[in-house]
């Protein structure tokens, strides 16, 4: 809009670098370009402004596919007066010399005419495609027919109107459908994620089992090394019950057989002092006697020594120890005969 001040009965207009002014007075044109600023009488001006700058339409229509689908065409198109004098001749841009608007509403009018020209080579091409096909590809041929009606449209070169460019947005169907639409690709994406999460829980479980197994393995590998250490701790008792037990009993014996000895000697003694034969021998039982009995004293020692060790063994261990020592005095078997009613209560007796 042109800027218009006033001193006295005369008014200035200025115009704007993008703005084409043409002044006429009596049907003759006084001044015409863009960038003006001139002094005029109001009541004898005949003022016309047209803008030459590039304008942005947006456009937003509805059209019909080959299947009967109703979609939105949404376009932008831009467009310029190349031909300002020519535009000025066939709208109304006059402007009011006291105040500087225009007396119509000229863009209006070239709005309206640029939608209805796109409108229907865009209206043509989607009719002749299904819903499919104009959602998909359907873009670069609206567009492509939409610039090439309106570069050809004789009106609007008649008019002074020049296109700079048509630009398709986007072209959609109705909500309902359109979600129908989406419904497949949801479902494959939803199918995907459940994919992964299947395949992460199936991954925490497979680690889960792992990290059990490790856990009862080395519980398996401390139990085996706790027997161990009981089995060796039995054996290193067992084997101190035993040293103890011989050193006890090789003392016993060295007593007798010094007392025996002593016992000899006293008899020799005896004999060569006039003792009786009956006396002597009498003096060599009892020395008999008494080493006999310390030796079966130190064997009860040794014995009673050996079952406080086994005391505090635990009975698998005691059990093991038994089977053992058993074996030590089994005699040798070379052959042996299992018959089935044998072998049928065995198994019946493992059973229960």
């Amino acid at each position: 809009m042109a800027d218009v001040t006033r001193r006295l009965h005369l008014r200035h207009l200025r115009g704007a670098p993008t703005s084409w002014v043409s002044h006429t007075v009596k049907g003759r044109p006084k001044r015409a370009g863009t960038g003006l600023s001139f002094w005029y009488r109001p009541l004898t001006a005949v003022l016309s402004e047209v803008p030459v700058d590039d304008r942005e339409l947006p456009l937003l229509f509805h059209a019909r596919t080959g299947d009967f689908a109703d979609v939105t065409v949404q376009a932008t198109v831009t467009y310029r007066f190349s031909d300002p004098a020519a535009a000025a001749g066939r709208l109304d841009f006059s402007i009011d010399p006291f105040t500087g608007r225009w007396r119509g509403q000229p863009l209006d009018q070239v709005a309206t005419l640029l939608a209805e020209l796109a409108q229907q080579p865009a209206l043509d091409v989607l009719a002749r495609v299904p819903l499919g096909e104009a959602l998909t590809s359907g873009i670069a041929p609206v567009r492509q027919s939409v610039a090439d009606a309106l570069a050809g449209d004789p009106r609007l070169t008649e008019t002074g109107v020049s296109v700079v460019s048509a630009r398709v947005v986007a072209i959609r169907p109705e909500p309902d459908i359109e979600r129908a639409l989406q419904t497949p690709t949801r479902e494959q994406v939803q199918q995907e994620a459940d994919k992964a999460t299947y395949a992460r829980r199936a991954h925490a479980v497979q680690q889960e089992r792992q990290i059990a197994e490790n856990e009862l393995q080395s519980k398996i590998e401390l139990a085996r090394r706790q027997q161990e250490l009981v089995e060796q701790h039995g054996a290193n008792t067992r084997r101190e019950a035993e040293l103890d037990a011989e050193t006890q009993l090789v003392a016993a014996k060295a007593d007798a057989d010094r007392k025996e000895i002593a016992s000899i000697a006293a008899g020799e003694r005896t004999r060569r002092g006039a003792v009786t034969e009956a006396e002597a021998t009498r003096a060599r039982d009892e020395a008999r006697a008494a080493g006999a009995r310390i030796v079966g004293l130190a064997e009860a020692e040794a014995e009673a020594a050996r079952l406080a060790a086994y005391q505090d063994l635990p009975p698998a261990v005691l059990q093991a120890l038994a089977l053992k020592e058993l074996a030590g005095h089994l005699p040798a078997v070379n052959e042996l005969t299992i018959t089935p009613d044998v072998l049928t209560k065995l198994v019946g007796r493992l059973g229960q």
